[in-house]
């Protein structure tokens, strides 16, 4: 009783009852006790009473009243089980009501056990793991770039936005006021697209664009010698996706000539979008002109996006890098917690 009443691990109300019975024994009054306790003197009172009648039994929890279970702890690790591991017939998830069928437990129990046990067969997650075979030591150039950048070299994130839409509404927007957001009608009309070709100076917060009406090689190859003038010295790191059109035949061909070999392309891993900051462009981008913008013609988009590009190279706004090499690759090794 002595080393239950000074225990750190068993149920505190345990440790108070045998508290309870030890000062009982050094001859203290119900009150007395109930002050060291913090129980009522009634309550002190019934535990005396237990202890004399049954001794140790006495201080043991007795069984509450109440409808008796219905379901047994193999109920609950068969509707588990279930949620886990199988579908529904001829369809794609679980509900509560379709689970509660195809288990024979009530559905407010079910619903509690999924609740228990943090399930949502209603939602799903997605992740993107790259297979690229050198998916390591392609993180550790790319964010080396953007952390430790090579001295006198200039570093640059390069991608496309294809197909960029110049949508115009079928009828003029409504503008904002008191009590009433902007409208505008769910129709439109498509003017035709624009490919956005961008290079974003990753250390100095600038960009250099062009605008091209197809997607191809050689688009790329005109965008690579439009930079090269526009940086007509020192080396150029390149970090750039993998598609084809920036390893083709052609582009490798002009890689080759010797006035182009400062050019230094670092590819990132596929599926690895993330990896490239011209993304962050392109989003900000599509937030903030693309995305409630009207178009009446391409010539207005094409102002519309320039016009931006202008405002950002005024800023320049520079995107900071912050995650190692070694945390990326933790992360992706731990991608889906399986």
């Amino acid at each position: 009783m002595e080393t239950l009443a000074v225990s750190r691990t068993a149920p505190y109300r345990q440790v108070q009852r045998a508290r309870l019975v030890l000062a009982a024994a050094g001859g203290k009054t119900n009150q007395a006790i109930s002050r060291e306790t913090g129980l009522g003197w009634r309550s002190v009172g019934m535990w005396r009473q237990r202890f004399i009648r049954e001794r140790l039994a006495g201080l043991e929890d007795r069984p509450r009243p109440g409808k008796p279970r219905q379901y047994s702890d193999a109920d609950r690790l068969r509707v588990i089980e279930m949620a886990c591991t199988q579908k529904p017939k001829a369809e794609s998830q679980w509900s509560v009501r379709t689970l509660a069928q195809a288990t024979g437990v009530g559905r407010d129990t079910v619903h509690r056990i999924l609740r228990q046990a943090n399930l949502k067969p209603h939602q799903v997650g997605t992740f993107s793991r790259s297979p690229d075979p050198d998916f390591a030591a392609k993180v550790v150039d790319v964010v080396g770039l953007y952390l430790h950048p090579p001295k006198h070299a200039v570093v640059l994130c390069v991608d496309e936005k294809t197909q960029v839409q110049a949508l115009d509404r079928t009828q003029p927007l409504l503008p904002m006021r008191p009590g009433q957001i902007e409208r505008r009608t769910h129709d439109y009309k498509r003017n035709g697209t624009v490919q956005l070709y961008a290079a974003l100076e990753v250390h100095a917060g600038r960009v250099v664009s062009r605008i091209e009406e197809r997607h191809r090689s050689r688009e790329f190859i005109a965008f690579m010698n439009h930079l090269l003038r526009a940086y007509p010295s020192g080396e150029l790191h390149v970090i750039l996706d993998n598609v084809s059109s920036h390893d083709s035949k052609e582009v490798q061909e002009w890689h080759r000539q010797p006035r182009n070999r400062r050019v230094v392309f670092h590819f990132i891993p596929t599926y690895s979008s993330w990896l490239n900051l011209a993304e962050v462009l392109f989003n900000v981008l599509q937030a903030k002109v693309l995305s409630r913008g009207v178009f009446p013609s391409k010539r207005d988009l094409v102002s519309a996006i320039m016009d931006y590009i202008e405002k950002f190279n005024q800023e320049r706004r520079v995107f900071h890098w912050t995650k190692t090499a070694e945390a990326i690759i933790t992360s992706s090794n731990n991608l889906t917690r399986h």
